[in-house]
C-alpha cells in the first residue's frame, strides 16, 4: 500500500505587487536609522539575491481559508474524488486568517475546520486539524498523510497550505519584499501499487541556538506601537542554516528510499530565496560527487514571491499543469520535495510518479 497524489489544486490571488511598487518605501535599519542606499538600489540588489520580481497578494474580502478553500476545490476536483471520502483535512499555516487591516490573527475555529465547512463536507468521520511546522508546513502534512494511510487510519486526505503574509510584514522592513500571499493543496490517496508515492522521508527541528531565526518583533519604525509585531528573520543565519541542513536531509531521505541520485528528476524546493535554492541543489548533488542536472529545479518565486507553505503545493500543481516553462513531470519520475522554517524546521520527501 502507497500514499498516492491523485491530485493537486493551488490559488494564485489576483493582485500584483511588482518591485517598482516599493520604490517609495521608507525602509530602515532594525535600529530605525535610514539606509545610506536609494530604494532602487536596495530593490536591485534584492532581486539579484532572491529572484523576485513581483509576488501576489489576496484581495481585502480574502482570508487564508478563503485561499485553502479554493485551492483544495481545484485539489478535489483534479483527483475526481468526493469531498465525502476525505479521512482527514490537513491545513497548514503560520498565522491563521488576519484579516485585511486589522492586526489580530484568528484561529478559532481552525482554518482546517472552516475549508471543510466552506467545502460542505457532512461526514463527521472527516477529521479537520492545522499544523503549525514554519514554511516546511505543507511537506509536514505530507507526511502525516502517510503515517495515516500506511496505518491503516485513512484512505484519502486532503493537505493544505496556505497563508496570507501580506498582512504581517512590516513595511519599513525591506525582508517585507520577500513575502506574498497563495494557497496549493493536493488530494493523497492509498493505492495497491509498487510503482508510484511517496517512498521515504525526512524531518528535524533544531531550537536550541536556531529557535528564534524567525519570530515576531517589532517595527523599525520606532514611532509605531510596540503592542503590534510583524514577521521578522535573520536573514543570514536562515541561509547559513540551510545551506548547511537542508542537502543533508534531502540526501537522509533520498538514501532511506534505496534509489541512486541518478533517478532523481525534479526537486520542488521551497521557494525562499533563488541563490540560496540553487547553493542548496548544488550542495546536494555535491553530496554524491555529481553535478546538477538541467531543469531539476523548478522555480516560480520570480513571479509569486515566498507565500511559506504554499510555495512547494502552488509549485507542484504548475509544474503539473504545464504551467512553468521547460519544466513538465513524467510517469516514473523521482521526484523530492524540500524545505527549512521557522522553528528552525527542515523535512523532504522522496516520492515517485
Amino acid at each position: 500500500m502507497r500514499s498516492v497524489i491523485t491530485g493537486t489544486g493551488s490559488y494564485i490571488p489576483s493582485i500584483i505587487k511588482k518591485n517598482s511598487d516599493f520604490l517609495n518605501s521608507n525602509f530602515l535599519n532594525e535600529d530605525g536609522s535610514s539606509f545610506g542606499n536609494e530604494n532602487a538600489e536596495i530593490i536591485e540588489k534584492f532581486k539579484a539575491i532572491t529572484g523576485i520580481e513581483e509576488r501576489r497578494y489576496a484581495t481585502e474580502d480574502q482570508d487564508s481559508s478563503d485561499l485553502a478553500y479554493l485551492a483544495s476545490k481545484n485539489a478535489i476536483e483534479d483527483a475526481g474524488i468526493d469531498a465525502e471520502e476525505l479521512d482527514y483535512i490537513i491545513l497548514a499555516h503560520n498565522f491563521g486568517d488576519v484579516k485585511s487591516n486589522t492586526i489580530q490573527s484568528d484561529v478559532l475555529p481552525s482554518l482546517a475546520s472552516r475549508v471543510k465547512y466552506k467545502l460542505g463536507i457532512k461526514n463527521p468521520a472527516c477529521v479537520a486539524y492545522d499544523i503549525l511546522f514554519g514554511c516546511p508546513g505543507w511537506i509536514q502534512g505530507v507526511i502525516q498523510a502517510e503515517a495515516f494511510i500506511k496505518s491503516g487510519i485513512a484512505k484519502k486526505c486532503l493537505v493544505i497550505g496556505t497563508e496570507t503574509l501580506s498582512r504581517v510584514v512590516d513595511p519599513f522592513d525591506r525582508d517585507s519584499m520577500i513575502f506574498a500571499d497563495g494557497a496549493g493543496a493536493c488530494i493523497i490517496e492509498a493505492k495497491e501499487t509498487e510503482t508510484e508515492g511517496i517512498l521515504s522521508h525526512a524531518a528535524q527541528t533544531d531550537a536550541l541556538e536556531e529557535c528564534y531565526y524567525l519570530y515576531f518583533g517589532e517595527s523599525f519604525n520606532k514611532d509605531k506601537s510596540k503592542d503590534v509585531r510583524y514577521i521578522k528573520m535573520l536573514g543570514r543565519k536562515i541561509y547559513e542554516y540551510g545551506l548547511n541542513h537542508v542537502p543533508l536531509a534531502m540526501k537522509t531521505a533520498l538514501d532511506k528510499s534505496g534509489l541512486d541520485i541518478s533517478e532523481v528528476k525534479k526537486v520542488f524546493i521551497h521557494q525562499a530565496n533563488e541563490k540560496m535554492d540553487e547553493a542548496i541543489i548544488k550542495r546536494f548533488f555535491r553530496l554524491y560527487k555529481t553535478k546538477v542536472p538541467k531543469n531539476v529545479m523548478p522555480m516560480c518565486i520570480h513571479k509569486l514571491g515566498n507565500s511559506s507553505v504554499a510555495t512547494v503545493p502552488t509549485l507542484l500543481d504548475l509544474v503539473r499543469n504545464g504551467e512553468i516553462e521547460n519544466q513538465e513531470i513524467n510517469k516514473g519520475d523521482v521526484i523530492i520535495f524540500a524545505s527549512v522554517g521557522a522553528g528552525m524546521n527542515i523535512n523532504a520527501v522522496v516520492y515517485k510518479y
